[in-house]
């Protein structure tokens, strides 16, 4: 039974490491840096209890990633809340009102401080209480752990102490940073999913050292002991040095033996490990920072807005106070108008004798009358809408996409109207614009091109040349029927079925085809069901080279720690015979070496290194007698590159045991050092084997377009927004997927900024790098101001820029970026190619603060993170490369096309109503601050308040707030359908013509325009003519209850008129609000003196008799809205913005009529628009100069 439990082990064991070649023991300087700074960890393992563990006293595994804890929660959330400057003013003018210098009683102040203070923190507690739960949750997951005499016991994650031993079981969590001692595989290999750690699909293999892989149960950690040193806890995923002591012999430790918390142990029973990190010295937790603090400008005006308001309150107290000081000094002169101030008895207050004191203690008490200039609940206001709008981009079914089950998502409420105010896009191409579902669809094999499929790129070829895409009779005239097999679209009879053995070169056909299914480290899944294999790849274009070597007849099948097996067909007996060829190293692939290489050695003890890479670096290592092919294979790469398809070349060569002995031995050297140069000296073992290699051919695999991307594209280019592409793909491969997108066009002029020119390349074969850098800049700067040069030359035509990776290097240098900035924002399309992720992050940059418009990134793999964080919206596109972009995202979408739907519809709805809310709350304030102002002017600026204490206080809270909040949320100044069909509108947003000085003054100025319309009205009509049947003139409280109503009333009807698209609840919010505030006035009215004060039945017994106050609202209501009715009407009839426009179109029926609707979105076109839509245009202008050059020609 033992003997077949152990096959059936060695049978499941699928899953290996390929970083094959066993651990020598460290040399001495590599065990220098153990115990010396950052190196300083000691875990005594299973002895978490001993003496020497505890005295280390490591922090323990209870994780916390809440903002606040039960102590702190109050004075921090406090403190968050006055940092803003408005909530801090309003704390002041609280204190301030328990002084006798209050115009006011002091609830009336503190209460709504409190409310709005209160609501705020309500959130903050609720979001924080979330955080809690979910660190509950995990805190409290259970793992076995070791206890005594070999028996594991379930525990809380939080229990969990360094130098534990655990047990993981399958599809369980690892709760700690684990050395990995064992696994269910006589190997000691296990498989991981890093998806929470880094975003990566692809699963992980890890191996534990050789000496601890036999420890296979449970009994056997009886009496195991291990002593670690190890590096300190930090933030790097994908480092681990250290060391182990086991059995009295040191053996070095790497990140093969690192499993991470909130990694996933998959396809394998069950794992052995000890705890080495727990709690925050995790790495997951090292890398847990702060998103960067984005603010929209909006908000940034917003605070600016703010801040003039505090300038027009203290100019407003300090003219007050000046015009006081002197009324109150004139008091000492006979005949006084103020004779009931007995200036001769007063206090400070009022003194005669002392009025610069008079006047500065009244700057303080005007400077908290005037208080209402500030809107004390916009900030909370703000953040409700903001959530509301946030939930209905999450729900909206257009951007909800079926095949990955995965709806819109803003991570972020923060950034909702900038979505309205994009003026660049910049994004990734691979996963973004294409699917990053890769195809094998050619390839070039001893100088013969096979495949014979039609790319998307090579239809978008045959469209910009104005011709139907061509095709001898052997090629169909159509593209070949779709391959139902996944990663595989290749046609062609001449390799098909066998068919490849009647080819002349059918021996390197075999090679080639046998590299793909060796070199790789894709993992075979046999169904035990079926049979049917399937394969787990860290990549699609490694699954997709092994699914067409399968495909052409050489299958891998099996894969085990030392060696793969594949059916190929055997050239001798034509039979298909199994093949294995043991893995001795794998040489990774990253994005230095832009190539990965295995060696093995097959059946008949040949030694080969198979290779597959880059152009830009294969060719370069090719042995004189390897490059037969290589000529017309560079042709063909370029042909491929042409079609938009991603290539690699492939070359082998032939080993000799000392060859590979003295390598093995200096890479074995490299992989087990520990030392700061490690790997400088993997690098240098690697330089020298992977040389003198004989070409093979080239791989095509295409990386279709995503649906919708062109249409998208085209819309968002109508809409005025700027699009650039920065990718790391080959210039010739962007290109072509700039013309599949319509970013380039027929005639549009490309300006190619590179370092091939034959200057630079002689410069680089002399070597030296201080000439080369100083060449290779020159070269780029001159290139530059010739293009900035060709811009000025041709004002009427559109140009594109396209530029490689090792230009930018010297174009974003401080003293070169502003001029490469101009450039490419003269051109219509910008392509960055060959970009690194720190490139892409430094475009965007420059983009962002160079231009100061709004850029937005959009990405969908860690590569893109620096990119998404430094724009100021970040979408992350949740594909197929992890979820590393999303989580670092501010809102995720499934398809590129949905940022049509985002931008156009949302962002432009998002942006009117925030600014549209944010205007108007500061009217309204302005409104009901002047008319304070006008009642104290009237009362000889004594701050006699015009209102109720208590009418003041709820004004921003109750009677004008709830109707702002339904315009934020609710408002539509045209359908989704018109945002779509006239693109045209997003401009309002880019020039943010809404949110513009001019229009945020200019509602100011409505303010103060209704608030002296409500003032002398009142004032004219009420004072002093009878207000009732008995004769009775209006008292003060009388005075006040009418103008509170009549600034209810007008506030209420002005929301109603600027309101474009009711609804239910915007009617019940508007007139509710003024319901509300006569059932205050009666509920109020009728309490007791002691708290009703002067408004104690002053609705009941005073106003509801009198018809005066009924046509006083009236007359108030309507003349107040007058000056803005006239405005808007005129300003609509002859200057109409574009939602004017569009409104006035659907209003007229107009928007049937194709003709004219074209004649509209027209207007948005420029000459460096792109999509197909300005290309359909620039192709019909083109062709109209062409037929009058024709006609001159012809007549003249």
């Amino acid at each position: 039974m033992k003997t077949n439990s152990r096959r059936r082990k060695l049978h499941l064991s699928k899953i290996y490491t390929f970083k094959c070649g066993r651990a020598s023991f460290l040399s001495n300087d590599d065990h220098s840096q153990i115990g010396g700074p950052g190196y300083s960890r000691v875990v005594y393992c299973n002895e978490p209890s001993s003496f020497e563990a505890v005295i280390r006293d490591y922090v323990d595994n209870y994780v916390s990633t809440t903002k606040y804890s039960a102590a702190t929660f109050l004075p921090k959330s406090l403190f968050e809340q006055f940092r803003r400057v408005a909530n801090f003013y309003f704390l002041v003018v609280a204190i301030l009102s328990f002084t006798p210098l209050t115009p006011y009683s002091a609830a009336t102040a503190v209460i709504p401080l409190v409310i709005v203070i209160g609501v705020t923190m309500l959130k903050e507690g609720i979001e924080d209480w979330h955080r809690k739960q979910q660190d509950i949750e995990m805190n409290n997951r259970k793992v076995k752990v070791h206890k005594e005499n070999g028996v594991f016991d379930h525990t809380e994650w939080k229990n969990l102490r360094v130098g534990d031993v655990v047990k993981v079981e399958k599809d369980e969590f690892f709760p700690a940073d684990l050395l990995l001692l064992s696994s269910s595989y006589e190997d000691g290999v296990c498989y991981v999913e890093t998806m929470n750690l880094d975003g990566e699909t692809n699963l992980k293999v890890k191996q534990a050292l050789e000496v601890t892989s036999s420890l296979h149960e449970d009994s056997h950690f009886k009496d195991f002991k291990a002593f670690v040193k190890c590096e300190d806890p930090n933030a790097n995923l994908y480092s681990f040095v250290g060391t182990m002591e086991y059995e009295e012999k040191q053996n070095p430790l790497s990140p093969q033996q690192l499993l991470l918390r909130d990694s996933k142990l998959r396809n394998m029973d069950f794992i052995y490990g000890a705890v080495i990190f727990t709690g925050h010295d995790t790495k997951v937790m090292q890398n847990a920072t702060d998103p960067p603090s984005k603010r929209s400008k909006v908000e940034r005006r917003m605070d600016k807005i703010i801040y003039f308001l505090f300038g027009l309150l203290v100019t407003m107290s300090v003219v007050g106070s000046v015009c006081f000081g002197f009324l109150t000094k004139e008091d000492l002169d006979d005949g006084h108008k103020r004779w009931y101030l007995r200036p001769d008895e007063s206090d400070i207050y009022f003194d005669p004798n002392r009025a610069f004191a008079a006047s500065v203690y009244h700057f303080l008490t005007a400077v908290m009358l005037y208080g209402y200039l500030i809107p004390i609940s916009l900030y909370v206001s703000i953040e409700i809408v903001k959530v509301l709008q946030s939930m209905f981009i999450n729900q909206d079914i257009h951007m909800y996409y079926e095949e990955t089950d995965k709806p819109a998502h803003a991570r972020t409420s923060n950034l909702n109207e900038e979505l309205g105010q994009v003026d660049t896009i910049l994004s990734d191409k691979t996963g973004t614009l294409t699917c990053n579902s890769m195809e094998f669809v050619k390839c070039s094999v001893a100088g013969t091109a096979y495949g014979r499929g039609i790319t998307d790129v090579e239809k978008a070829l045959a469209k910009k040349n104005g011709s139907p895409l061509m095709v001898n009779d052997q090629d169909s005239a159509v593209s070949p029927k779709k391959s139902s097999i996944k990663g595989f679209n290749f046609k062609d009879e001449r390799i098909m079925n066998g068919s490849w053995v009647h080819e002349p070169h059918l021996d390197v056909i075999q090679k080639f085809f046998r590299l793909l299914a060796v070199c790789h480290t894709v993992i075979p899944e046999v169904d035990e069901g079926t049979g049917k294999i399937s394969y787990e790849a860290e990549s699609p274009d490694e699954a997709a080279f092994v699914v067409a070597a399968k495909e052409i007849g050489f299958e891998l099948f099996k894969r085990t720690q030392t060696s793969v097996s594949v059916h190929e067909l055997d050239l001798v007996s034509g039979k298909k015979v199994e093949r294995l060829y043991s893995i001795l190293n794998v040489l990774e692939f990253n994005s230095a070496r832009k190539r990965m290489s295995v060696i093995v050695k097959d059946e008949e003890g040949k030694i080969l290194l198979l290779c597959k890479g880059a152009d830009s670096v294969m060719f370069e290592r090719l042995a004189k007698s390897g490059r037969e092919f290589e000529e017309i294979t560079r042709e063909h790469v370029n042909e491929y590159a042409d079609a938009g398809l991603r290539t690699l070349i492939l070359a082998y060569r032939e080993i000799t045991k000392d060859e590979y002995q003295i390598f093995n031995e200096q890479f074995s050297e490299a992989k087990n050092s520990i030392s700061a140069d490690r790997d400088a000296m993997i690098d240098e073992a690697t330089e020298k084997i992977e040389n003198g290699l004989i070409l093979l051919g080239a791989t095509a695999v295409e990386d279709k377009l995503q649906q919708g991307v062109p249409e998208c594209i085209d819309k968002l280019a109508q809409a005025g927004i700027k699009i650039w592409v920065l990718t790391g793909d080959k210039m010739e491969t962007a290109i072509n997927i700039g013309y599949a997108c319509s970013l380039l066009r027929q005639g549009m002029k490309q300006i190619t900024i590179n370092l091939e020119t034959p200057d630079i390349i002689a410069t680089e074969k002399g070597g030296d790098k201080d000439s080369i850098a100083r060449a290779s800049k020159e070269s780029v700067v001159q290139q530059i101001i010739e293009g900035k040069d060709l811009l000025t030359a041709s004002s009427t035509e559109a140009f594109a820029l396209i530029i490689d990776g090792k230009s930018l290097t010297y174009a974003l240098e401080d003293d070169t970026k502003r001029l490469l900035l101009d450039l490419a924002i003269g051109c219509a399309s910008v392509i960055c190619c060959r970009s690194s992720p720190k490139q892409k992050a430094l475009v965007t940059r420059l983009v962002k603060f160079g231009t100061g418009k709004t850029t937005l990134a959009i990405g969908d793999g860690a590569n893109d993170v620096g990119m998404l964080q430094e724009a100021d919206i970040g979408i992350g596109i949740s594909g197929v490369e992890g979820m590393q972009a999303v989580m670092s995202s501010d809102v995720a979408i499934a398809q590129f096309r949905f940022l049509e739907r985002l931008l156009l519809v949302h962002g432009h709805w998002c942006y009117r109503r925030i600014s549209s809310m944010i205007c108007y709350f500061f009217y309204k304030n302005v409104a009901f601050g002047f008319t304070l102002f006008l009642y104290e002017t009237y009362a000889s600026f004594s701050a006699q308040l015009a209102y109720n204490d208590w009418f003041l206080s709820l004004y921003n809270v109750f009677f004008t707030s709830l109707p702002v909040i339904a315009l934020g949320v609710f408002d539509q100044d045209v359908s989704a359908r018109y945002c779509l069909k006239f693109p045209i509108l997003y401009q309002e947003g880019i020039q943010n013509v809404l949110f513009s000085w001019r229009r945020i003054i200019g509602w100011m100025l409505n303010g103060v325009c209704s608030a002296v319309i409500i003032f002398f009205i009142c004032i004219t009509a009420l004072d002093p003519q009878a207000f009732n049947k008995d004769g009775k003139i209006g008292d003060h409280s009388i005075v006040g209850a009418t103008m509170y109503t009549c600034v209810v009333w007008v506030m209420n009807c002005q929301m109603a008129l600027a309101v474009s698209y009711f609804t239910l609840i915007q009617h019940v919010f508007i007139w509710g609000g003024i319901a509300l505030w006569y059932v205050f006035l009666l509920i109020y009215g009728s309490m007791p003196t002691t708290l009703s004060t002067n408004a104690y039945q002053v609705f009941v017994e005073a106003l509801v008799p009198s018809p005066l106050y009924w046509l006083v609202t009236i007359l108030v209501a309507v003349s107040a809205l007058v000056p803005y009715s006239v405005y808007d009407a005129i300003q609509f009839r002859f200057f109409p913005m574009y939602h004017g426009m569009i409104q006035w179109i659907r209003y007229e029926g107009s928007s049937n009529d194709p003709e004219f609707c074209n004649d509209v979105r027209q207007r948005s076109i420029r000459l460096t628009t792109v999509g197909f839509t300005a290309r359909s245009i620039a192709r019909t202008n083109s062709s109209l100069k062409r037929h009058e050059w024709y006609s001159r020609i012809t007549f003249d």
